[in-house]
């Protein structure tokens, strides 16, 4: 590929299509920027050196006309002088200028169409370069808070199994709770459902033990001789 097609082939990148195809849009504009700026040293140089041939092409096609007026002139001034074979002589040299004038002029329209194409890259990627870097922090300040906004998602989702964990730690105390309920309320009704004649005989075998008690200690008394 020839320069002039690379170039134009870089003038036709389009950023945001660039962009839209990063995995990482802050490394992307970075690395852009940096060929983008590459690419902009060599056109500038290509076309400073485009633009040289350019005021080469210019200066032969002025020196030319010189020498073709000159010869004109000289063909006059033999002619007032009544030198026809001298003015002769020099409107051969004139035509011969003339001719090679065709020549020179046409290369230096190609020239100046050429140097036209380089400035018209070197200023489309000037352009680029400025945009890029007037969009750059904005970029990378996007890019920034997406990737807090995404940690931010990271550690809500956390938060939210906690709050799961932490629900379920509650229904299994609440079971715990019923559970324990549950336990005391039979305790309850098997105390309260016990057989009369058998609640009759703990009430009395508890007299006959106080009895047997209080019969042991007025014979301990006796025997001390302890006044009752």
């Amino acid at each position: 590929m020839g320069m002039l097609e690379r170039f134009t082939s870089i003038i036709k990148a389009n950023i945001n299509e660039l962009l839209d195809r990063a995995e990482d849009p802050e490394k992307m504009v970075d690395q852009y920027l940096r060929d983008i700026q590459d690419d902009l040293a060599q056109v500038k140089q290509e076309t400073a050196g485009v633009m040289a041939e350019e005021a080469r092409a210019q200066r032969m096609v002025n020196e030319n006309n010189e020498e073709v007026a000159k010869y004109d002139k000289l063909a006059r001034t033999a002619l007032q002088a009544g030198e026809e074979d001298d003015a002769r002589t020099f409107l051969t040299k004139k035509q011969e200028y003339v001719a090679k004038g065709v020549s020179l002029q046409q290369a230096y329209d190609a020239a100046r169409e050429n140097s036209r194409k380089m400035q018209e890259m070197h200023d489309k990627l000037v352009s680029d370069v400025q945009e890029l870097q007037a969009r750059r922090e904005a970029i990378k300040a996007k890019t920034s808070v997406a990737k807090t906004q995404a940690k931010v998602n990271e550690i809500t989702g956390s938060a939210s199994k906690a709050e799961s964990s932490r629900e379920a730690f509650e229904r299994m105390e609440a079971k715990a709770d019923q559970m324990l309920d549950q336990a005391n309320a039979i305790a309850e009704l098997d105390k309260n459902g016990k057989d009369p004649v058998v609640q009759l005989e703990d009430k009395y075998s508890s007299v006959d033990k106080m009895q047997g008690v209080e019969d042991e200690l007025a014979k301990m008394k006796l025997e001390m001789g302890i006044d009752q």
